[in-house]
């Protein structure tokens, strides 16, 4: 299928800075009124035998990549880490002397920051502690985010004996220019070596992280670097599109700003890498995600079982994600819930036996019936009609609102009404961050900025 075409003055119409969407409400609105007591009454509702997720943030690096838009800092010593694993021992077990054991975990992300700093040893310690304080499924899956730099065959085996059971794998890209002008040195040979060396230890589930829209980068060079990530065989791609934000991440500053790519062009290679990603038979996952057909989320779109949350397109279906570390952010049917961003003060919180929450969101009815609605866009670009009168009752007549001004408002026709329902169409998709705005009742309020919406 030849790629659609796009004028100029149509990418630039549907480019507003908007959220990702991997919340809602997005985390900006999140305020203090949700502290530790609301916390421990949200986590003490847990029903026995649920299952449950956890997310734990390791924030630290032994370099820092100038594109990065994470909580993370740059370390040359591993002592902190040390320092900062015992306390992160503290808060498992705060967490699990609430929940106990009658929950189960059924999926366990290690993000960051890089993880694969840790040594084997304190691997090693961590899953004896989380073992202590939660009970895992015997079919848990493990994943951990990677920087081929950290690793050596001794921390691989580690990662395989902790229980690794899939690896995401950020590459950016291969260019030696690019990844100079973000202060990411990685060569393609040293990543073939880790996937190779994953494949033998027993890891048979691989995602590839790859960015377009970074500086200095050109569709010639993009098109090389998919080349090189298909040549690693991986059953997910994300790629994502970088998102400058100075403002928030201020190492991004390092970056010249007339090296990015202008928005015609960012566009092109998004436009680019879908067409060659979609021609090499990976199948298109929302709106920045490629998987192998086969593949566990591949199966969860068709199945209609796909989720979006922090990570991202997810095959997780808990009601529960608990996050550990600083920064980091849960999800519960009754909120949101982000632990205390500086590493110092999540540190002294736990220290002093607390639950380290900073801020959160309580959900409303509304709200949960907005994020549904959102969240239907993102991953399947559609809502339909029965599925939202069925959930929601009387107060979805605000979302028909919406969707007819929709519909009268959108001249480019990218947003129609079907027989079901209504719809983003194929030529819309790219936008789809634009549609699912017009539902955000939030967007409007308070002084967030965001990226751009292409």
């Amino acid at each position: 299928m030849p790629m659609a075409k796009y004028s100029s003055e149509t990418i630039h119409k549907y480019a507003a800075p908007v959220p990702r969407y991997t919340s809602y409400p997005t985390a900006p609105h999140f305020n203090e009124t949700v502290g530790q007591t609301r916390y421990r009454s949200w986590l003490e509702n847990i029903k026995p035998r649920s299952e449950v997720s956890l997310y734990i943030h390791i924030p630290f690096c032994d370099r820092l990549c100038w594109f990065c838009g994470c909580h993370t800092k740059h370390i040359l010593k591993y002592a902190p880490i040390l320092k900062y694993l015992e306390v992160l021992y503290r808060e498992i077990d705060l967490i699990g002397a609430i929940i106990g054991k009658n929950a189960t975990i059924n999926q366990l992300h290690l993000g960051g920051g890089s993880p694969s700093l840790l040594r084997p040893e304190d691997l090693e310690k961590l899953k004896i502690r989380l073992e202590k304080s939660f009970k895992f499924s015997d079919r848990a899956e493990i994943s951990v985010e990677l920087d081929p730099s950290d690793l050596d065959d001794n921390i691989l085996d580690g990662l395989a004996r902790f229980g690794m059971t899939r690896a995401s794998i950020g590459v950016q890209d291969f260019s030696p220019d690019v990844q100079k002008a973000i202060n990411r040195p990685q060569s393609f040979e040293d990543t073939r070596y880790v996937v190779k060396r994953l494949r033998e230890i027993g890891i048979n589930s691989l995602n590839i992280d790859a960015l377009y829209g970074l500086p200095l980068q050109t569709r010639a060079g993009l098109e090389k670097t998919l080349d090189q990530v298909l040549a690693l065989q991986p059953d997910r791609i994300a790629m994502f599109g970088y998102a400058h934000v100075p403002w928030m991440k201020k190492h991004q500053q390092m970056i010249p700003a007339k090296t990015i790519p202008g928005l015609d062009e960012r566009f092109a290679q998004a436009r680019l890498a879908e067409y060659f990603l979609k021609q090499n038979n990976y199948l298109q996952i929302g709106i920045d995600h490629f998987a192998r057909a086969g593949d566990g989320l591949a199966i969860a779109n068709e199945q209609r079982t796909m989720k979006r949350n922090f990570q991202g397109y997810t095959t997780d279906n808990s009601q529960y994600l608990i996050g550990l570390g600083a920064s980091s952010i849960g999800q519960v049917p009754e909120g949101f819930i982000q632990n205390t961003h500086a590493t110092a003060s999540y540190m002294r919180q736990v220290e002093g036996g607390e639950l380290p929450i900073s801020r959160g969101f309580a959900l409303s009815p509304g709200d949960k019936m907005h994020g549904a609605v959102i969240e239907q866009l993102m991953c399947y670009f559609e809502i339909n009609a029965q599925w939202l009168d069925e959930n929601f009752g009387a107060q979805a007549a605000s979302i028909h609102e919406l969707a007819r001004e929709l519909l009268t408002s959108n001249k480019d026709g990218y947003f129609v009404e079907t027989k079901s329902g209504y719809k983003i169409t194929e030529e819309g998709k790219p936008f789809a961050r634009y549609f699912a705005a017009h539902f955000d009742a939030y967007l409007n309020l308070g002084a967030a900025r965001h990226s751009i919406a292409v």
